[in-house]
Parts: structure tokens; C-alpha cells; sequence
């Protein structure tokens, strides 16, 4: 059976996650524990307040350091991925599971990555928004209009699914374009972000980003991981991951590779379901369960192992 892991990304995060596996796992706790952050990563995890581990240079490495502590805690029950990809984020989380950067490096990279990414994007005056529609064609017609009449960034930040869009922009203009879809009868949801992520308002902060990535010691991965920029492998992963900043993530596209690589059950890795809807809209038959803690960890064994 060829199991795939999906790490969740940004928005993802709650305030309690990973306290139970880190209690329950050695080698959860030590994730945890040998975390190197210049704040206390547990009790943001743990005890939050949640408006603090919203800000981008806390959730980057506490999400890290909490979807890595899940996978440890699968693989002490002997469940292993054979793929895997991660939103955003995530993708640092998924090429630290397969063995391409350490947990050291991928903590120091979210670190810098997520302050580049706060000071790009000052508090308030950015975010993204989720449209529920299978009309692309519109969404995008909305957009244009919406840039012809204010002049601000909007862009496609996620294909999630075939009915799930994420566009990301500057305030006003994204406020704009909500009122236009709204009134386009289509369905809009806010994301839980501090900014709008994977637009060209990143395109310097990716610049700088390609600094340290060129830096960091990557080395081959021992399982495949499929990149945000394609939904495929890439060759170079400094510049793929330099891209991913301010470009629009190919996620259709991931679970349809995965498909195509014979995935029979995918495993999403996430503080709180987020991934697993986006899977089903790909392929309503698909196996996917979500692990957030040590319930679900249980609940999947039991599913796995009979």
C-alpha cells in the first residue's frame, strides 16, 4: 500500500498542538526539545495565546517543529510515507521527513524565511481569501477588473482543488474583490494569515531567501517530494523553493501526480484538518485521514495495521 504524507501550511496552526504526542513519544519530545528558536517553541505551541502564534516568525517554526513531531510519532508506530509534498510551509516540513534538510537548517531557513516574509508584509495591510468555485475563468475576469480599477497587487495564490482558489493581495484590493465575488454569488472565506503570501509582493523577500537557501547544506532526498512551483520533483530545490514564495502553489496538481504514482492512502500531517477536503475534491474516492495528535495516530493504525 503506498502511503503519501501532506504537510499542512500556514493557518493550519492551534493553540495545544503537539502538547499530547510530545507526552506520549521520546522522539517527539525531542523534536521539541532540541528545537533550536530564539523563543521558547513549546509554550507557543502549547499554551499560545493564539494571537501570538498567528504572527508569521512564530508559526513558520512552530509548525515545523509540531508536523515533524507527528511524522516521528507515526514512524515510532511504524507507519512510514513513501511520497510526500507539503502546502507552503509544509514543504519545509516534508523535505525534513525525507531526509533533505536537517531540522536544525529547516528551522534556522523558516526562521529567517518567516521574519523576511512579516517585514515584507506589514501587519493589516495584505491578506488571502479562499473562493469556493469551479469558475476559474471568472475569478480571474474579477481580479483584472479589480487591478484595472485600484492598481494594487491581487494574484492566484493556491490552486487547492478543482472548486477551492486562494487569492492574496493587498487590503483594499482584496477587500474589493471579495465584495465582487460575493456579489458574483460565489463563496468566500478569509484565511487565518497575517499576509498575502505567494504574490510578487514577495518577489524581494525571495531574493533574500535565495541567500540562505544557498547556504544551507540540501542534500538528496530519500523519498520523493513533489514541489509547490509544478506539482512534481524538481532538480533544484533552492530554486524551487526560492520561486515558492511568490508564486501560486500547484497543489491539483500534486495529489494528481501522487494518483498517477499509485498513492493509495494519503496522510495528512496538520494541527487541524485543512488538507483533507482539498484531496477528496481531487478524487472524491480517495483514503485520506487527517493526524493531528494522538487520537487520530490511534484511529490510523487501527485503519492500516487492522
Amino acid at each position: 500500500m503506498k502511503i503519501a504524507f501532506l504537510f499542512a501550511g500556514q493557518g493550519s496552526q492551534v493553540v495545544g498542538m503537539g502538547q499530547d504526542v510530545y507526552a506520549k513519544y521520546p522522539k517527539a519530545q525531542a523534536i521539541f526539545d532540541q528545537a533550536n528558536c530564539d523563543f521558547d517553541v513549546k509554550d507557543v505551541c502549547f499554551n499560545g495565546p493564539q494571537e501570538r502564534l498567528n504572527q508569521t516568525q512564530y508559526t513558520q517554526p512552530s509548525l515545523l517543529i509540531t508536523s515533524l513531531a507527528l511524522a516521528e510519532a507515526l514512524a515510532s508506530e511504524g507507519i512510514l510515507a513513501d511520497v510526500c509534498a507539503g502546502l507552503s510551509l509544509g514543504e519545509y516540513s516534508a523535505l525534513c521527513y525525507a531526509r533533505s534538510l536537517d531540522v536544525d537548517q529547516a528551522v534556522d531557513v523558516v526562521v529567517k524565511r518567516g521574519r523576511l516574509m512579516q517585514e515584507a508584509l506589514p501587519a493589516k495591510t495584505s491578506g488571502m481569501a479562499a473562493v469556493l468555485s469551479s469558475d476559474i475563468q471568472s475569478i480571474q475576469k474579477i481580479i483584472e477588473a479589480c487591478q484595472m480599477e485600484l492598481k494594487e497587487v491581487l494574484e492566484i495564490a493556491n490552486y487547492n482543488s478543482p472548486s477551492q482558489t486562494v487569492i492574496s493581495g493587498q487590503k483594499a484590493i482584496l477587500d474589493l474583490a471579495i465584495k465582487r465575488l460575493k456579489e458574483a454569488s460565489m463563496r468566500v472565506l478569509p484565511l487565518n494569515v497575517s499576509g498575502a503570501f505567494h504574490t510578487s509582493l514577495l518577489k524581494e523577500a525571495g531574493n533574500h531567501l535565495n541567500q540562505i537557501l544557498r547556504s544551507t547544506s540540501i542534500k538528496t532526498a530519500q523519498i520523493p517530494v513533489l514541489f509547490n512551483v509544478s506539482g512534481e520533483e524538481e532538480k533544484d530545490v533552492v530554486s524551487a523553493l526560492t520561486r515558492q514564495i511568490s508564486s501560486s502553489v500547484q497543489w491539483v496538481r500534486t495529489i494528481e501526480q501522487m494518483l498517477e504514482m499509485g498513492v493509495e492512502v494519503f496522510v495528512e500531517i496538520s494541527p487541524k484538518p485543512t488538507l483533507d477536503k482539498l484531496v477528496k475534491q481531487v478524487r472524491p474516492d480517495a483514503q485520506v485521514y487527517t493526524v493531528a495528535d494522538v487520537k487520530s495516530i490511534e484511529a490510523l493504525k487501527g485503519v492500516l495495521h487492522g
